[in-house]
């Protein structure tokens, strides 16, 4: 498991990635090139407080030993946070039962320079409850084809979501938290930008149902920024 900052996962020739980060420091340490698989890929300024991750070494390091020993060849951005051995079947991605994100809004007037690169602001002030009420028309199985970015690679656009809320946090926050079975390419993002048009009173939250089974993308809202969305959890039980 890691924690990441915003500079993307997937290993690109030439470009800063953290997948090919971290496969460098692994082979300092074990003298072997390695293929980090991933539950998922995150998209240049998106964060990971709990991506997974797996490698086959014949290293005699011990497995607890793993994340001190990469975390000291790794920039301050990128963090190990344990490591554990598992069965060779294993696949971070494939063997993935449920993942959870959330989306970070500043709904303060000014907004924070700290934390520019960690939220989205949204200075108008966002009507909560009734996002609340918008958010729930999001659980369970649906066909999300009008939540999906163009260029998607997924041949199936139907997804689960077993829980959707929206909670308000002190200082002006608003967290938007999805729990679902897999999620589409910017779906999170897309959700997000919509429920932002419900807080508005763009659209009314039993809208939601009706843009749900058109599967028209622009009948959704817009894709909002990535330096507001987290990957919070990974399960595999």
């Amino acid at each position: 498991m890691m924690e990441v900052n915003s500079i993307g996962w997937q290993k690109q020739p030439d470009r800063l990635n953290i997948q090919g980060t971290i496969e460098k420091a692994i082979e300092k340490i074990t003298g072997e090139e390695v293929n980090l698989v991933a539950s998922g890929r995150t998209d240049r300024g998106v964060h990971a407080i709990a991506q997974v991750a797996n490698f086959k070494t014949n290293s005699n390091l011990p497995v607890d030993k793993f994340p001190i020993a990469i975390n000291s060849n790794l920039k301050h951005s990128i963090k190990i946070q344990n490591a554990e051995e598992v069965d060779e079947s294993f696949n971070s991605r494939l063997s993935c039962k449920q993942k959870t994100y959330r989306y970070i809004i500043n709904n303060s007037k000014y907004g924070t320079a700290i934390y520019r690169r960690l939220e989205t602001q949204i200075p108008m002030k966002l009507n909560i409850e009734k996002m609340k009420q918008a958010v729930k028309y999001f659980e369970g199985e649906h066909d999300f084809k009008a939540f999906k970015a163009s260029g998607t690679s997924s041949k199936s656009s139907v997804r689960t979501i077993y829980k959707a809320e929206v909670i308000k946090m002190p200082n002006d926050r608003i967290y938007i938290e999805l729990t679902g079975s897999g999620f589409l390419y910017n779906m999170v993002r897309i959700i997000s930008g919509t429920l932002v048009d419900v807080g508005l009173g763009k659209i009314e939250p039993e809208d939601i149902k009706d843009i749900i089974e058109s599967k028209d993308r622009q009948k959704a809202g817009k894709t909002l920024p990535p330096q507001g969305l987290y990957l919070l959890k990974v399960e595999y039980k």
